[in-house]
């Protein structure tokens, strides 16, 4: 039996997720429709009533009435535009596999425009909805903030680098992204599959609980499509590693001293605090086990390229940690949340935002390879040649 190679396993991962999304892109769009028009279908509440309860579902919804309500227009809009944007996500990955490069760039430009405007409309409702009314509580507030910051940035990165003529960063930016979208499915998902884990779990624990880890899971798996499409052995240009041993290991002593106050802290609130603990560190260590076996697998083969968006990332994660603790305390003074959903919160968006930043010095570090081609080639083209030895 023959097993499955690399080409197979990427044809098997965006089909599944193109049907992901082509299966949400319907279950986004008519997700509010019952708050404009009582009784209007909604199949995401019709699946999720089937798949756990009714009762689970009036019970997570019923609170949502009034912080809808005043915000409803540029919801529907943000929802609307997102199950758009499900659809787009997969054409986009076609045609840049087709080589159909005059019908990506019009998508492309189409997808931007839409994401800024679905962006637009959620930006409207955190602004008029105070933290600790959105749904699950201020943390979750606080997450989609972050989320939608790190979209925004995401698709503008993404469009300045295909302007700028690099297209490998333009395709990460945009994985990115896209991953970054892809949490509001994701998160369904986690609605209906985690009752079974956890039964007895109200729809806002179990958002509270995915909250946790779905930044963090979308950005690793931006990082993973970007290595499998990026066969590039080396970059021409690039030198030195910007994630030698001593920076690796200051990152990794800093992240273990703040993981350790993370867990500490969440080991004070008992078994909400032990869940949301739960559901942070085991994606946390799996993202870890990877990051760190693929960047030790890269070296050993002599692949110096991978080996350094390995590192550079891997970097990050352990710094990811140090960036949560700084910001609970900060959430808890400027905000006056308690101390578990400080907590909680700052360990929410830590990886996520952190994957941002290494794709962004990842950026760097291949502008700058380019920039030293370019100051070398002068001074190749203006060098003495030497002149052959007479005999």
């Amino acid at each position: 039996m023959r097993r499955p190679t690399g080409t197979t396993w990427r044809r098997a991962a965006v089909i599944a997720v193109s049907a992901v999304c082509v299966g949400y892109a319907p279950i986004a769009m008519t997700e509010l429709w019952p708050y404009a028009r009582p009784g209007a279908p909604a199949f995401g509440e019709w699946i999720l009533g089937r798949v756990v309860s009714p009762r689970y579902v009036a019970d997570a919804l019923a609170t949502r009435i009034e912080p809808y309500r005043h915000s409803l227009l540029p919801l529907i809009v943000h929802s609307v535009l997102g199950g758009l944007l499900m659809l787009l996500g997969p054409l986009q990955v076609l045609t840049a596999v087709r080589r159909r490069t005059r019908l990506h760039r019009v998508l492309g430009v189409v997808f931007a425009v839409t994401v800024y405007a679905s962006m637009a409309g959620a930006a409207l409702y955190l602004a008029r909805t105070a933290p600790e009314e959105a749904f699950s509580g201020a943390a979750f507030w606080i997450v989609l903030a972050t989320i939608l910051v790190g979209t925004v940035l995401s698709v503008t990165f993404g469009v300045l680098s295909a302007v700028a003529g690099y297209p490998d960063l333009h395709q990460r930016w945009m994985l990115l992204c896209y991953g970054f979208l892809l949490t509001a499915p994701l998160l369904r998902f986690e609605w209906g599959g985690l009752p079974m884990i956890m039964p007895g779990l109200s729809m806002a624990e179990i958002n509270r609980a995915a909250t946790m880890h779905l930044g963090s899971v979308v950005a690793f798996g931006a990082l993973i499509a970007s290595r499998s499409l990026d066969r590039r052995r080396k970059i021409s240009g690039m030198s030195r590693s910007w994630a030698p041993l001593p920076v690796l290991a200051v990152a990794h002593l800093a992240g273990a001293v703040a993981l350790t106050w993370i867990v500490r802290s969440g080991l004070d609130f008992g078994a909400p605090g032990r869940r949301l603990l739960l559901a942070y560190l085991l994606p946390y260590a799996v993202t870890y086990a990877v990051m760190a076996s693929c960047a030790l697998r890269t070296g050993r083969e002599g692949r110096p390229w991978a080996r350094e968006e390995w590192r550079l990332h891997w970097t990050a994660l352990c710094l990811a940690p140090v960036l949560s603790a700084a910001a609970a305390p900060l959430f808890e003074l400027t905000l006056g949340l308690d101390r578990l959903t400080a907590v909680s919160a700052g360990a929410a968006i830590g990886c996520g935002a952190l994957a941002t930043t290494a794709t962004l010095v990842v950026s760097l570090r291949v502008m700058y390879a380019r920039e030293v081609l370019k100051r070398a080639a002068p001074a190749r083209a203006t060098a003495p040649r030497l002149s052959s030895p007479v005999s």
